[in-house]
């Protein structure tokens, strides 16, 4: 019996027969007493998509019996559908299928209703919204071609073909589609799916949607294959092969989406226990608490604080002494405070400008690494340091300068002749005047470094870098625009050369000084600058008896060069370094740094350089304009060939290796490895060394266990996994070392970024059967897997995996994982993984990124028993 009126429907009693449950295409459960249909349908469309067995025709006694079966093993699928939707992999993906950026409260809703009424008032036109403007006014701006399928979907509830709507049917949309229940979510996809409004979905609808889908997340790729993708659908979804699907069975794959991603990621852990917040205080503030985290900074920043401690008594012994020599000098009774003041920032100049220099000579950095001084230097932050140091030489010079120029020589100027008397014998007879003073050899060298060095700090800031290679660039005339960017960087620090040079000039020609040995500017910065120089000299020697044969050369998407070198003879590096790279043909002076993507065991040398800027670009069109010819494979790793035909290539000279601070990889025990975009190359040669020593561990495993099966004897054998052998290039040595475990972390937006280590990907999941590295892909520019613009992608997604081993986005055997990490699960999660080990947190990229990790690895290390150490690579 049906109960109708005007707004709603009531079933009473209603109990299909036997035949019915046989025969009737996609019938429902049968509904208790009291049971409401949804609100949000008319009548008719209510009565069609809840009980499609009433429109079926009743069976027939002549009606194949294989027909009945069919529709028997449907009805059988159904009911187990409502009997896994009570599992906790059901549960959590109840929170999914959003339409809107976040879940919404009352109170939150009327927040956002409030900012989308204001778009209305300004999108609308007589007080009408157009269809092509909903996406605009409920946020969703970059996927409006999404937003007009659900406005069409919720337009098709009332029975309209609308265009345009008015406040209140906006308000009324927005209900739906912020709704809290997700079955009404559910409703609202599966209406967006099913276009005719029959309740049964076609492959074509399917496709339709993953078209739009795949638009919306700007995924080109996943277009192209939308019909393959649809096939498969209908393939898992109606094995009766009926020719559509209903609305349990799209619910069905949601609900067990991560049953079929048995690959993915294990849940994120919970760390500690879940008492009150008062204890949880009483924890935190406790003072063993407190000793721990005393501790772990301890641990964390001993090196860098006695090395800056040691600099700043270093800077303030000399100042005092300077300053109380020239407080009881005869000239301070003419100059005051002024002179001392100045002279004590002039002596702590001195000593910035030598030690300036030692954090960029790589060199001797790189042998230092290896020695036992990287247990009390953290070289990792010379770079940190060398900036350091840079800002204390400005602010020297202001001090040095300023008091010279402002206070002490106008107070020599204006000083009597008694006074005057006394500095006779520096000045002369005759008081200079202050153009003299200027315009002397003092005045002269320190006008001329003071300009020189503003000029050179000032273009090394990197916000004037970045300005300067994305707008400036291009507003410059072509001579001034190649000086932008990196190379204006890179030039105007050489002009430090003169500086130098200046400065032995200035400090020999001093105020105030009769002696040699008083003269002390060289003393502090001649063996620095003679080592600096040094240095120099034998990178050029180097490079140029380093020239490298070209192999392979690939342009891959994204604008990546891959080069693909011969090893010199006696090059030997450790995986995570990098090189510097100078194409004379582009530019004899310029050499530019790039990290190592093949491993130290590897017979050849291989970097991934992205075209960004001006000597990347040029570098690029010498080799894929003019060597090679225009058909370029369109994806290429590192057991393909993929190169074109090669013409005469041009000369291409390797300065390193050098190192950084991913050559230490080895001291952890487990690796944190993220990367963000080409930031991942660094780790790519970590992850490459680290598949050779699986291979070799397999090896040894095999030598040990010749009649075992190594299936299972890598399951008993798991001391194996934990102790590598690692092989130096050149080198029959083996050493083991204690990394047991890696996590790698590549976050990009661009999909085919992942075509650029595509086969370092698979052949880490192919070999890696002990879960030694373990690999996770992110694509930012995707929405989050709860969004419902990639709900029907991640359905895809699962399937394809699970049937055919392969991501969809990647193309590989990783999972690409959509949106962008939750980093604090993350930590939590390797932390409870890996107790009371060391975790070696190793990042490049962004600097905004780095602070984050850095902050979560120090509240990790005091909230476990896991140590994160963090490292930021250089560039």
């Amino acid at each position: 019996m049906l109960e109708l009126d005007e707004e709603s429907m009531v079933v009473r009693s209603v109990t299909p027969t036997a035949a019915l449950l046989a025969g009737g295409a996609g019938m429902q459960t049968p509904v208790g007493s009291g049971r409401s249909l949804s609100r949000s349908s008319s009548t008719s469309s209510r009565i069609r998509r809840t009980f499609a067995w009433l429109r079926s025709p009743s069976p027939l006694p002549e009606q194949p019996r294989q027909e009945a079966a069919v529709m028997a093993a449907r009805e059988r699928r159904r009911v187990q559908a409502r009997v896994n939707r009570s599992r906790s992999g059901a549960r959590r993906a109840l929170k999914g299928l959003r339409f809107i950026s976040r879940a919404t409260g009352s109170a939150e809703a009327t927040a956002l209703w409030g900012s989308v009424e204001e778009r209305f008032n300004e999108l609308s036109r007589d007080g009408l919204l157009a269809r092509d403007d909903f996406g605009d006014c409920i946020g969703m701006v970059d996927s409006k071609e999404f937003a007009v399928g659900v406005f069409d979907a919720l337009a098709r509830r009332r029975r309209l073909n609308l265009e345009r709507i008015s406040k209140d049917e906006l308000h009324d949309f927005w209900l739906q589609i912020s709704d809290q229940s997700f079955d009404a979510r559910l409703q609202i996809f599966f209406d967006m799916v099913d276009t005719n409004v029959d309740g049964r979905i076609t492959r074509e609808e399917v496709q339709e949607l993953i078209v739009l889908s795949a638009s919306a997340n700007k995924l080109s790729k996943l277009k192209e294959q939308a019909e393959e993708y649809a096939l498969l659908i209908m393939e898992e979804l109606d094995p009766e092969d009926l020719g559509y699907i209903e609305l349990w069975q799209l619910e069905a794959l949601l609900l067990q989406r991560d049953a079929y991603m048995s690959y993915s990621r294990p849940l994120s852990s919970r760390s500690g226990g879940s008492g009150s917040a008062r204890s949880w205080l009483r924890k935190w503030i406790s003072p063993r608490r407190a000793a721990c985290r005393a501790r772990v900074a301890a641990e964390e920043g001993w090196r860098r604080a006695w090395v800056v401690a040691l600099w700043a008594a270093a800077m303030g012994a000399l100042f005092a002494w300077k300053f109380a020599q020239y407080r009881r000098s005869v000239a301070f009774e003419v100059m005051g405070y002024c002179l001392p003041t100045a002279k004590g920032a002039a002596e702590t100049l001195k000593l910035n400008m030598a030690l300036v220099l030692l954090p960029v000579c790589r060199i001797t950095l790189t042998w230092l690494r290896s020695s036992w001084a990287r247990f009390f230097v953290p070289f990792d932050d010379s770079i940190a340091f060398h900036k350091m140091i840079a800002m204390a030489i400005a602010t020297g010079i202001c001090l040095h300068a300023g008091n010279h120029l402002a206070c002490d020589f106008p107070r020599l100027i204006a000083s009597g002749p008694e006074e005057y008397r006394l500095l006779a014998g520096f000045f002369g007879e005759e008081k200079p005047t202050y153009r003299h003073l200027m315009s002397g050899v003092v005045g002269v060298t320190g006008i001329v470094m003071v300009v020189l060095m503003a000029v050179s700090f000032t273009l090394a800031a990197r916000p004037l870098r970045r300005a300067a290679s994305t707008s400036t660039r291009r507003l410059l005339p072509p001579p001034l625009g190649h000086l932008a960017g990196f190379n204006a960087f890179w030039y105007s620090h050489h002009l430090l050369v003169v500086v130098y040079l200046l400065l032995l000039v200035h400090g020999w020609f001093m105020f105030l000084v009769s002696k040699w040995h008083q003269r002390t500017t060289w003393m502090y910065i001649a063996v620095p600058f003679v080592l600096h120089v040094g240095e120099r000299t034998l990178r050029a020697f180097r490079s140029k008896a380093q020239a490298v044969k070209i192999l392979k050369v690939c342009l891959l998407p994204g604008n990546v060069l891959t080069i693909t070198m011969s090893k010199p003879c006696g090059f030997r590096y450790r995986s995570g370094q990098y090189v510097f790279l100078q194409c004379p043909t582009v530019s004899p002076f310029e050499w530019h740094p790039f990290s190592i993507t093949s491993a130290p065991g590897d017979d050849y040398i291989s970097v991934h350089i992205q075209t960004r800027g001006d000597w990347t670009q040029e570098l690029k069109h010498i080799f894929v304009e003019n060597y090679f010819s225009p058909c370029l494979p369109r994806r290429a790793s590192f057991g393909e060939l993929g190169m074109a035909e090669q013409k005469s290539p041009p000369r291409l000279l390797v300065d390193g290796p050098y190192g950084a601070p991913a050559q230490d990889f080895r001291n952890y025990d487990v690796l944190l490895l993220v990367g963000l975009g080409i930031g991942a190359t660094p780790f790519i040669s970590i992850l490459r060394d680290l598949l050779n020593n699986i291979k070799l561990a397999d090896e040894l495993m095999v030598a040990r266990f010749p009649s075992a099966d190594i299936a299972m004897e890598t399951s008993r054998s798991e001391d194996i996994s934990n102790t590598f052998s690692v092989s130096t290039a050149g080198s029959n040595k083996r050493r083991v070392y204690r990394t047991s475990r890696a996590h790698f972390y590549w976050v990009t937006r661009e999909p085919g970024s992942f075509e650029w280590f595509k086969g370092v990907m698979d052949e880490v999941a192919e070999m890696d059967k002990k879960g030694i590295i373990e690999l996770h892909n992110y694509l930012t520019s995707v929405y989050e897997e709860r969004d419902a613009r990639t709900t029907l992608l991640s359905m895809v997604q699962a399937l394809n995996h699970a049937k055919h081993g392969v991501d969809i986005v990647s193309g590989t055997r990783v999972r690409t994982h959509f949106a962008r990490p939750n980093w604090k699960e993350e930590f939590t999660r390797i932390a409870s993984k890996h107790p009371s080990s060391t975790v070696g947190v190793f990042y490049c990229g962004k600097p905004t990124l780095a602070k984050e990790l850095k902050k979560l690895s120090l509240d990790m290390s005091h909230k476990t028993t896991t140590r994160f150490h963090f490292h930021k690579e250089y560039f």
